[in-house]
């Protein structure tokens, strides 16, 4: 097999670029753990920089079947670490056997929302993340309280990991190209082992408030069942969402749940 054909319903777009590839896989800091997982290895980009490395002990999750009998062709001494399942669905704790792993890859754009939610049900595993995605959703995911682009997900990953933005990638250096630009962000884990408020509530306040994210506080939090009046004069309400720091997330989350309308537990849709 030459190659892999590229599938528009897996969001394939294979970087052509060797220099970017070496610069993604040589982001990969492997500090705490040499365990780590790619994500979509494809036709191998960045595999072929990661398996030679020493401090990288490396196993591929892969979901299209094309892709894994390329990989099994091309890396026949690697076979058993090549995984042919859907990232989504694959529980991490089982991967290495309860160890902690790192992940890399070149996230398809479509999911990657959805592979950072999974990664953050097994935080604790997690120490280290470094990806491509689309640059727009990059530059979310790294930027500070106060930017237009801190969103939901900047909040729900900054309260656990360090981000960095690294670098951006032109959509010409893929094959084909993609309509959008890329960027390639680290994610380190900080030292926050747990929240210092409910966690499902802290959930559920930041994406009531950033889904009306034009509205103060006092408008968008109205989603959340507690009492409002206890809050009204809070100098929260008078902000938009990505005014707050996680921090003050937390300090939200806490005044909420001091005053809310229904005993716990308390389920809430996110």
């Amino acid at each position: 097999m030459e190659q892999v054909k590229a599938k528009k319903y897996l969001g394939q777009h294979f970087l052509e670029n060797l220099e970017i590839a070496r610069r993604i896989a040589d982001a990969l800091q492997s500090d705490e753990t040499p365990n780590a997982i790619e994500i979509g290895p494809g036709m191998g980009v960045l595999t072929q920089y990661l398996l030679p490395r020493e401090d990288v002990k490396l196993k591929m999750i892969e979901i299209d079947t094309e892709s894994v009998v390329y990989l099994n062709e091309h890396y026949p001494a690697h076979k058993d670490n090549i995984i042919e399942a859907d990232f989504l669905k694959l529980d991490l704790e089982k991967i290495f056997n309860g160890e902690k792993l790192n992940v890399i890859g070149n996230f398809p754009y479509n999911i990657s929302s959805q592979i950072f939610f999974h990664i953050l049900d097994f935080k604790d595993l997690v120490p280290e993340i470094v990806c491509m995605l689309q640059r727009e959703v990059a530059r979310r995911l790294a930027s500070p309280p106060g930017s237009k682009e801190y969103g939901i997900l900047s909040v729900f990953l900054q309260a656990y990991y360090d981000i960095d933005y690294l670098f951006t990638v032109d959509r010409m250096e893929f094959n084909p190209p993609p309509k959008v630009q890329s960027g390639v962000i680290r994610l380190r884990r900080n030292n926050v082992a747990s929240l210092p408020c409910n966690e499902k509530l802290f959930r559920a306040v930041v994406k009531a408030t950033f889904n009306q994210r034009r509205k103060t506080i006092r408008n968008s939090i109205r989603a959340v069942p507690f009492n409002h009046a206890a809050l009204a004069d809070h100098p929260f309400m008078k902000l938009r969402p990505e005014q707050l720091s996680v921090a003050q997330f937390i300090e939200l989350t806490n005044l909420v749940s001091q005053n809310l309308n229904v005993a716990p537990p308390i389920t809430f849709n996110l």
